[in-house]
């Protein structure tokens, strides 16, 4: 199969490289650039692991071609740190113990963010809501839950 050459944005920084069509996008943020925050689980879109950005709209990596992230902007979880300083996100899951293996949470925080794009201030129900697609198997969610207001109280969607 001939590759293709594609150029996007990735946590700030233009790449162009020549991938294989059928390349996922979450493989190429992987292998090719080596962003490793942005993890595989179940490769069928159920468990969330993969979330990343994509001109500011979460989606599953592992549902995405890189061909199809061409000439767009995303946003992995190395990303969201500005200038040393953990994005509030992170540092709310971090104070609140809102992990516990971390499997889940660099896509718990890229969801969240998205989730706070959309509604500054959510209420726990719809916090729930938001992160309907991102499966945690440790933490019974109330931490996570707790996390993303903390960060919602502290502006994050700013």
């Amino acid at each position: 199969m001939a590759s293709r050459t594609i150029t996007l944005t990735v946590d700030g920084v233009s790449y162009t490289d020549d991938v294989e069509p059928r390349l996922l996008l979450v493989q190429y943020l992987r292998e090719v650039l080596g962003k490793t925050g942005t993890l595989v689980g179940c490769d069928t879109t159920n468990c969330g692991a993969c979330t990343v950005l994509v001109d500011g709209e979460s989606i599953k990596s592992c549902t995405m071609l890189a061909v199809e992230a061409d000439g767009h902007e995303v946003t992995t979880i190395e990303g969201l740190a500005t200038d040393g300083q953990l994005h509030p996100l992170q540092k709310a899951f971090n104070e609140c113990h809102a992990l516990q293996c971390g499997f889940c949470t660099s896509g718990m925080i890229m969801q969240s963010v998205s989730l706070l794009a959309e509604n500054s201030r959510p209420t726990d129900q719809e916090v729930r809501e938001g992160l309907e697609g991102n499966l945690c198997r440790c933490t019974g969610y109330q931490n996570i839950v707790a996390a993303v207001q903390q960060a919602a109280g502290e502006g994050a969607a700013r």
